[in-house]
C-alpha cells in the first residue's frame, strides 16, 4: 500500500460500499450506467486510476514477471477498490431479478426515475469541464451518435458459446466505467441480457467465471485507454461523457414502453427505444413525479456534497507508482 494514501475509517468504508451498491444497481438497468453513479459521488477518476493500477499488475502477470506483479498489485488502493466492489457485487446479486421485474411490471414509471437521475447528472457532471465552443462540438457529436446507435436491438442469443460469453464480459464492462453507456443495454443490443442474467440468479459458475474473465480482460484494457485520455485531456473526455449521458436518454424515455429489457422467462422485448407520449394524462404523472423527485434527490445530496465534503474518504493523492 502507498504511504502516501489515508485509511478511509469506518464512515468512508461503509460510504464506499454503499456507492458501490449504487453502481451495482444501475449495472444491471438497460440505459442506467454505474459509471454515471462514479461520476455522480465524486470517485470517478479514482476508480479509473485503482482500475488502472490494477491493469498494470495484470500486464506483467501475462508477461510472466510473477514479481513485478506482486508489487504492483502491493501498491493498488485496495482499501477503496475492496469496499467499492463488495457493495457492487452484492446489488447486482441480490438486485438482479428484482430490478428486471420491475422493469417489467413498471417500465414506464421506472423509466421516469431512471431519466430524472440521468438528466441531473448531466447537471453536476458539465460543471467540470472548461466549455469551449470544441467541447461543446464533441459533447453534441458523441451525444448524437450514442442516441442513434441505442436504437438497435439484437435477438435475444440461446444457449451462447464460451467465447461469446467472454467477449460479452469484455464489452459489458468497458461500458460500466463509461457515463452514460450501459453494460446491461450493450448486452441487450448483444441478444445476451436474458442469459447473463440467468447465469447470475440460477449461480451458473462456470459461466459466470467465462463471463467474469471476460470483463477482467476488457477492464484491464480499456481502462489503460481511459487512464491516458483522462490525464491528458481530462476537459474533452468529460465533455464526451456529458454527451455519452446526454445520449442515452434515448433509453430512458419513458413512452410508450420505458426502458428496454428482455425477460429472462419469457426470452422477448419489454419496453423498447421508442419515442413517443402517453395515451392518457395518468401515464404521464407517475414518471414526471418520479422523474421529478430523482432529480431533485441527486442535486440536493450534490450540494450538500459541494458543501460538506467528508473528511475520512480516500485520500486522491496517487501512489508513486512508476510508469511501465
Amino acid at each position: 500500500m502507498a504511504g502516501g494514501r489515508r485509511t478511509p475509517g469506518l464512515r468512508g468504508t461503509l460510504g464506499l460500499v454503499g456507492r458501490g451498491a449504487a453502481m451495482g444497481a444501475a449495472d444491471v438497468v438497460p440505459g442506467v450506467s454505474g459509471g454515471t453513479v462514479a461520476l455522480l459521488t465524486g470517485i470517478y477518476d479514482q476508480l479509473i486510476e485503482s482500475i488502472h493500477d490494477g491493469s498494470r499488475a495484470l500486464g506483467r502477470l501475462l508477461r510472466f514477471d510473477i514479481g513485478g506483479a506482486v508489487r504492483q498489485l502491493a501498491r493498488v488502493d485496495w482499501r477503496f477498490l475492496v469496499p467499492l466492489f463488495v457493495g457492487l457485487l452484492g446489488a447486482v446479486v441480490l438486485l438482479a431479478g428484482v430490478i428486471e421485474d420491475a422493469l417489467v411490471d413498471h417500465p414506464e414509471p421506472m423509466a421516469g426515475l431512471f431519466l430524472g437521475l440521468v438528466a441531473a447528472s448531466v447537471v453536476v457532471a458539465q460543471r467540470g469541464v472548461a466549455w469551449t465552443s470544441g467541447r461543446l462540438a464533441v459533447a453534441g457529436f458523441v451525444g448524437a451518435v450514442l442516441f442513434v446507435v441505442l436504437g438497435w436491438q439484437g435477438a435475444p442469443v440461446t444457449d451462447p458459446s464460451a467465447p461469446a460469453l467472454f467477449a460479452s464480459g469484455a464489452v459489458a464492462i468497458c461500458a460500466m466505467v463509461l457515463p452514460g453507456i450501459s453494460g446491461s443495454f450493450l448486452l441487450l443490443m448483444l441478444g445476451m441480457y436474458a442469459t447473463v442474467i440467468e447465469v447470475i440468479d440460477e449461480r451458473l459458475l462456470g459461466d459466470a467465471a467465462i463471463f467474469g474473465a471476460g470483463a477482467v480482460v476488457g477492464l484491464a484494457c480499456f481502462s489503460t485507454v481511459l487512464a491516458r485520455l483522462l490525464a491528458d485531456r481530462p476537459d474533452e473526455v468529460l465533455a464526451a461523457m456529458v454527451g455519452l449521458l446526454l445520449g442515452s436518454v434515448r433509453v430512458l424515455w419513458p413512452w410508450p414502453h420505458g426502458v428496454g429489457v428482455v425477460s429472462r422467462h419469457s426470452d422477448h422485448a419489454v419496453g423498447g427505444t421508442g419515442l413517443g407520449w402517453p395515451d392518457t394524462a395518468n401515464g404521464l404523472v407517475a414518471p414526471v413525479l418520479l422523474a421529478v423527485g430523482a432529480a431533485a434527490f441527486v442535486l440536493g445530496i450534490d450540494h450538500l456534497a459541494r458543501r460538506n465534503p467528508p473528511a475520512d474518504t480516500p485520500a486522491d493523492t496517487p501512489a508513486d507508482t512508476p510508469a511501465d
